[in-house]
């Protein structure tokens, strides 16, 4: 089945760029794969590109179209928004491209060139399980008056390739840049193997520089990431950008190799667990998941559950989890970062089992999580806390920094920092307790005995850790504030000399 979701809807916005209009003559273009397609569209000719933003993992696919033919650039696995916006655009699609095996989602690649008839268009270099059309630098795929050609950019990945998209003169109007260069940053290269980070590292260097000198100033940059996923080594700045603007700030065209190199490496951060598993599903061939309502649970069978050891997951905001909860279960609230902070948290292939206030909540983190991999929910519910927790119903307080400040140096008083490494050791409140939030399961034992104050930079991770230490009987305090207020309250920071 296809999975649903309005492309329109917040949290899927769509972006629309017209490229300038190119007079096309009739001439038969040979493709890439064998196939031909012959150019037959007389007058003037408007190149569009369609972007789809999944702004929870932090990522961007890509419609473009000439309103006759399309083609598609790392789609999300939710394929129904492409097949949505080449339906409005009245275009076929004719080829899906993927700039590389991706690491922070499944791609929705496989299924949507299977669904469309398309050619699916991945490197020739790439070691996958299905047939594909294999392609590799200076080959050129063309759809109707459409013409891209692959250049090899590796860094990201070692076979990672951007697509240069070019007008009936061959002039470059626009290039999509997967991993590679993004805004003012480039994709991290430490996915692979942290053996090959420094080799990777380099090739992103001369890839970037290769874009930077090939491409004119006024070519349009269209980046898969780096707007919040942790694909990308450094923050990205702007909402779109040009090769002449990456010019002026891309970290790689303004440092000198072995500068950029150093600073690259050091500031690499830690990213995801379920990256790990994200390759293996790419290059499998992964098809579409099936999101039939799971089965219902009730009190009962929520109890059973959690007396497994399995994840019973509440999607419902954090305060109102820490008010009323179903004793054992794990706060994960439903936003944007709902499923990179689960599949992050969760030991990958745990049952689990969602609860949330109404079913329509479900069928949302059910989407999410598919994104992600997590196909197989065991069982979900819905409805009031009272009712599907019998009479296990547990609730801890919520405060602020100021709170903490208020009751700072109270005995028996211990704070948790569940932040990333990186966070911690760029400043941290005196004393704390360092346990990153996705080893708190396993590591609550090395909390020490008190009243847990748990805390991250916004509250959000906060509540996965409090829950967790709930789940394991320690009394919690939830934090739920920003990290700039921590100073401002007049709490003691340690930070680096």
């Amino acid at each position: 089945m296809l999975l649903a979701g309005d492309p329109e809807q917040p949290g899927h916005a769509v972006r629309r760029t017209t490229l300038p209009h190119h007079q096309i003559g009739p001439a038969p273009v040979p493709c890439v794969g064998g196939e031909a397609i012959v150019g037959n569209h007389e007058g003037m000719q408007m190149h569009e590109v369609v972007t789809i933003e999944t702004p929870g993992l932090g990522d961007r696919s890509y419609l473009v179209h000439d309103s006759v033919t399309a083609v598609v650039v790392d789609p999300q696995r939710d394929i129904d928004r492409m097949l949505d916006a080449a339906k409005a655009a009245g275009a076929r699609i004719t080829h899906v491209l993927e700039t590389h095996i991706h690491n922070d989602y499944v791609t929705g690649g496989f299924a949507l060139a299977r669904a469309t008839g398309a050619a699916y268009v991945v490197a020739a270099a790439e070691d996958v399980s299905f047939s594909r059309t294999g392609v590799g630098d200076g080959d050129v795929i063309t759809s109707g008056s459409l013409s891209l050609t692959a250049l090899a950019t590796p860094g990201h990945t070692p076979g990672h390739l951007s697509y240069v998209l070019r007008d009936p003169d061959g002039d470059p109007v626009a290039v999509f840049t997967g991993g590679s260069m993004l805004f003012g940053a480039v994709g991290r290269t430490d996915l692979i193997s942290p053996e090959q980070a420094e080799a990777l590292t380099r090739a992103q260097y001369g890839s970037v520089r290769r874009l930077a000198a090939e491409l004119p100033d006024q070519a349009a940059v269209y980046p898969t990431h780096g707007f919040g996923s942790f694909c990308s080594a450094t923050p990205t700045s702007g909402d779109s950008s040009t090769i002449g603007r990456e010019r002026r700030s891309n970290l790689a065209l303004i440092s000198d190799e072995d500068t950029f190199v150093q600073e690259l490496l050091a500031g690499l951060t830690a990213y995801p667990r379920y990256y790990a598993h994200m390759g293996p599903a790419n290059r499998g061939g992964p098809v579409l998941p099936d999101l039939s309502a799971p089965q219902p649970a009730g009190a009962r069978e929520i109890r059973r559950r959690i007396e497994a050891g399995e994840w019973v997951v509440d999607l419902r905001g954090r305060q109102a989890f820490a008010r009323s909860h179903v004793s054992g279960t794990i706060s994960v609230e439903l936003s944007d970062p709902f499923a990179t902070y689960l599949g992050w948290t969760i030991p990958w292939g745990t049952p689990l089992t969602l609860i949330g206030d109404s079913p329509r909540q479900v069928t949302d983190a059910q989407l999410q999580l598919a994104r992600i991999g997590i196909d197989r929910l065991e069982a979900a519910a819905a409805g009031p806390v009272s009712d599907l927790a019998g009479e296990r119903i547990s609730a801890y307080e919520v405060s602020d920094f100021e709170g903490l400040a208020a009751h700072w140096g109270r005995y028996a008083l211990v704070v948790v920092d569940v932040r990333r490494p990186d966070e911690w050791e760029a400043g941290h409140l005196s004393g704390a307790v360092h346990i990153p939030f996705w080893e708190v399961e396993q590591r609550a034992g090395d909390v020490p005995e008190g009243e847990a104050w748990v805390h991250c930079a916004s509250g959000f991770r906060a509540a996965i850790g409090a829950s967790l230490l709930d789940r394991a009987g320690r009394r919690v305090v939830h934090v739920d504030d920003d990290w700039e207020r921590a100073a401002r309250a007049g709490l003691p920071i340690t930070t680096p000399s």
